[in-house]
């Protein structure tokens, strides 16, 4: 008797057929994982990573495990195996990530897809910054900085402007000029978009800031913002400490990864006793309900985000779901029938 295990492959192409670049219903399940996770439906252990060569600070590839169980009614486990290679911008040949997902049924453990998530990666992390966005921001915010035109800079303009619809401007920056004017004429339809000749113009009279770059080093001066109540940072080094010392509140994605990282700021500030855990928040304590009336008028909040396996995984679950339904991708067998059970 055979007992065949096929497997749902989808290429790039196949995930965003399957309905991607819908930020709205990617918003909405990212949105729901913070749930989750804060009513504790979720295990999201701390991601493993391998960077080559050491020390961390000074790595040209990296390799990131990220395991999750998501329960409820999704009911699903999943990995993401995530890359990033510093080469790659440089040569223009391959994207600085390259990432991909395993979806497995929780209770036979058999493998159900195999996908590319490497735009889901970009979706994903756009939306975090947009739910923590939601939560975090002044309502009547309406200009907004993004300091970053690259891939993760295009989906959070696009994340930001859907969950704050009074956001009339954006004002961007980018090292590479050419790159952030291509962005502005890629989304003119979307948003007004304005190039700034520098970090400082952008972020002056900016209601709300948002950095995703790779800057091994941190350049937004707390002086430049004049105006700003959120800070939204997606990157891991663009805020100076006078940035986070002069903020309110911190709300963060997941604190225990973060406050352990070497190479943030946080564990160096948490050393020095400069700031205390106990002031620290996690966004899905937020988002579930448990902490309400989080912000209070003028005040200035510092969000940090260091990526959670878990909105990866719902939203794969989403794709694969649509391409089961929709006959898009391809099937793979792990084998006919099993040598051994």
């Amino acid at each position: 008797m055979k007992t065949t295990l096929e497997i749902l492959y989808l290429q790039q192409e196949d995930v965003l057929q399957a309905g991607l670049m819908d930020m709205d219903a990617v918003l909405e399940k990212v949105e729901k994982a913070y749930k989750m996770h804060g009513n504790n439906q979720i295990i999201n252990p701390v991601k493993t990573m391998i960077n080559i060569p050491e020390p961390n600070e000074e790595w040209k590839s990296r390799f990131i495990s990220m395991p999750v169980y998501i329960g409820g009614d999704e009911n699903i486990a999943g990995i993401k195996w995530a890359a990033e290679s510093r080469n790659n911008p440089k040569k223009g040949q391959l994207p600085m990530g390259i990432d991909v997902i395993i979806l497995s049924d929780p209770d036979t453990v058999a493998p159900l897809s195999i996908m590319d998530g490497t735009l889901i990666t970009a979706m994903r992390t756009a939306a975090s910054t947009g739910i923590a966005a939601k939560y975090l921001a002044d309502k009547s915010s309406t200009v907004l900085a993004c300091i970053g035109a690259g891939v993760i800079g295009r989906t959070t303009i696009i994340a930001l402007k859907k969950v704050l619809p009074n956001i009339e401007k954006v004002q961007l920056y980018d090292i590479n000029i050419d790159k952030a004017r291509f962005l502005a004429d890629e989304l003119k339809d979307f948003v007004k978009i304005e190039t700034a000749s520098s970090v400082e113009e952008a972020v002056r009279d900016a209601d709300i800031v948002t950095t995703m770059t790779t800057s091994k080093k941190p350049f937004v001066k707390h002086s430049w913002l004049n105006k700003a109540t959120l800070f939204l940072q997606i990157g891991s080094h663009e805020a100076c400490e006078d940035v986070i010392l002069a903020s309110e509140k911190i709300v963060v994605d997941d604190w225990e990864p973060i406050q352990k990282d070497p190479s943030m700021i946080f564990k160096k500030l948490l050393n020095k006793k400069i700031i205390d855990k106990k002031n620290i928040v996690n966004l899905r304590e937020i988002v579930c309900g448990r902490l309400e009336n989080i912000r209070e008028k003028n005040e200035f909040i510092f969000f940090k985000s260091r990526g959670l396996g878990c909105l990866d995984i719902m939203v794969a679950k989403k794709i694969y779901q649509t391409a089961k339904s929709k006959g898009i991708g391809s099937k793979l067998k792990l084998w006919d029938t099993p040598k051994w059970i």
